[in-house]
């Protein structure tokens, strides 16, 4: 077995296609076979009998009331006997009376089979059988049975005929040539079509395998493309498409990643660095310049230590994890929540907009907690001082709704398709002096996405926005490899 597995796909389909076309076509010819050798005895039989019944019908008449057919059975005999027939007339005992055989082309008369001879002798009109082993040429024997009257069951005696077969056996040698040819022939042929046709079939496979190894040594933008195929192996095609479409916009986005987390570190170390070689040129002498580099130093350190933490987040989160999935009151949980968000909205106002008291949410508390601590501190970031913040939830659609809403300064149009990247920031410059690192709302995307749920914003310039995040009312199963849900 593992040796036939080893062997290409296209041979064993081949193989198997012509295995199955030999058998069909070995079924088919033994039952074309054996249908016309029925019918060539049959009517060997038919025409026997036929020459035999009005030549028995006349001596029977001929006969009168006499029950016995010793008189007539010579007669008889070589009345039905001719080149190709033999009779042999028997009593009602089946003891042998006459043959009709004269010549010595004529053929030679089979011993009567006791066995038929009695089924004969008991009215059966059908007795026929094949001998095989009196003479080299197959014979065929029939009985004919000898009735005293038409409407009379009386048996008086029976008459047996036989014709050798050679005739029929020559046709018949011919047919299971033909068809020995013919099978052969139709395996040759199949054989050719069936590596053509599997070839044929294959091809796309192979293409497969050929991108997948120019994927496999880093061309991630090669693509199968086979947009006309709508069976199964266009399925797999367009599966494998997707598949390293996929592949490549991870990759792309770690990348990305990598190169913004980089470009996050670089800034505060740079500056770090050249508050340490002002330091080391002699600074320290001037106490006020020592104490505000100190300071700047302290705030890269702590920005430093944000980034690291948001970093972690992102790798737990992206890390195989289980959700505590929790059934919690969403009244109870924002009266807690809003008297922890507190701070984070320091001189705006927390407002909260109730929604249906017996609403459940499903979900792990702490990280969607710390989603909706990223949003309000997002909000109060982009809120100006005196503004006003809202939080609310509600039922839609068989979803739980929660979100956060700001009085801010809104988000272009060609910004909102970016934001939930990680380290995207429509304007760099007033983030950074926010002391934001662009991880906060890719973190909320990954903590919803790990609910199965998913968030979207509505925003408008001059006016402020609206997070949404939508969550299913049932709470599902936790993913073992901690993968966030497709959009």
């Amino acid at each position: 077995m593992k040796r036939w597995n080893n062997l290409p796909l296209r041979f064993r389909l081949t193989f198997l296609y012509v295995c199955l076309l030999g058998l069909l076509m070995a079924v088919l010819g033994a039952l074309f076979y054996y249908d016309v050798r029925s019918f060539l005895i049959d009517s060997t039989a038919t025409r026997l009998r036929a020459q035999a019944k009005p030549i028995v019908d006349e001596s029977l008449q001929n006969l009168g009331s006499e029950a016995d057919v010793t008189g007539i059975s010579e007669n008889l005999s070589r009345a039905i006997t001719s080149r190709d027939t033999t009779a042999v007339v028997l009593d009602a005992e089946g003891e042998y009376l006459a043959d009709g055989r004269r010549l010595e082309e004529e053929s030679p008369p089979v011993p009567p089979n006791a066995e038929y001879v009695e089924v004969a002798l008991g009215g059966d009109n059908e007795v026929e059988y094949i001998d095989t082993a009196s003479f080299e040429e197959r014979m065929l024997v029939l009985f004919i049975p000898l009735r005293s009257a038409a409407d009379n069951d009386d048996i008086i005696g029976a008459i047996q005929l036989n014709t050798p077969l050679t005739f029929t056996d020559e046709l018949l040698s011919q047919e299971r040539l033909l068809i020995g040819t013919g099978i052969v022939i139709a395996l040759a042929v199949g054989t050719l079509g069936g590596f053509w046709i599997t070839g044929s079939a294959l091809s796309p496979l192979r293409r497969m395998v050929a991108t997948c190894r120019r994927v496999a040594s880093g061309d991630l933008g090669e693509r199968v493309n086979l947009p006309h195929r709508k069976d199964e192996v266009g399925q797999l095609a367009a599966a494998f498409d997707d598949m390293a479409e996929r592949i490549e916009a991870t990759f792309a986005a770690q990348r990305r990643f990598t190169a913004d987390a980089a470009h996050e570190l670089r800034t505060p170390l740079t500056a770090l660095g050249g508050s340490l070689e002002v330091l080391m040129r002699g600074s320290k002498d001037d106490p006020e310049a020592t104490n505000r580099l100190i300071q700047g130093m302290h705030r890269e350190v702590l920005r430093l230590g944000r980034l690291a933490e948001q970093l972690l987040d992102m790798s737990r989160l992206e890390a195989p994890m289980a959700m505590n999935h929790q059934d919690s009151h969403l009244a109870k949980f924002f009266e807690e929540f809003s008297s922890q968000a507190g701070h984070l909205a320091r001189d705006r106002s927390l407002a909260i907009e109730e929604g249906p008291p017996s609403t459940i949410l499903h979900a792990d508390p702490d990280t969607f907690k710390q989603a909706l601590f990223n949003l309000t501190d997002n909000a109060a970031q982009h809120t100006p001082p005196g503004g006003k913040i809202n939080l609310g939830w509600s039922e839609e659609n068989g979803s739980v709704e929660v979100w956060v809403a700001d009085e801010g300064e809104g988000i272009p149009p060609d910004n909102i398709p970016h934001i939930f990247e990680p380290f995207y920031r429509g304007d760099r410059s007033r983030s950074r002096r926010r002391g934001g690192a662009g991880l906060g709302l890719a973190l909320v995307k990954n903590i919803v996405e790990s609910h199965g749920g998913k968030v979207h914003v509505e925003s408008e310039e001059g006016k402020g926005s609206r997070f949404t995040i939508a969550l299913p009312k049932e709470a599902l199963p936790s993913r073992k490899n901690g993968s966030p849900a497709k959009e």
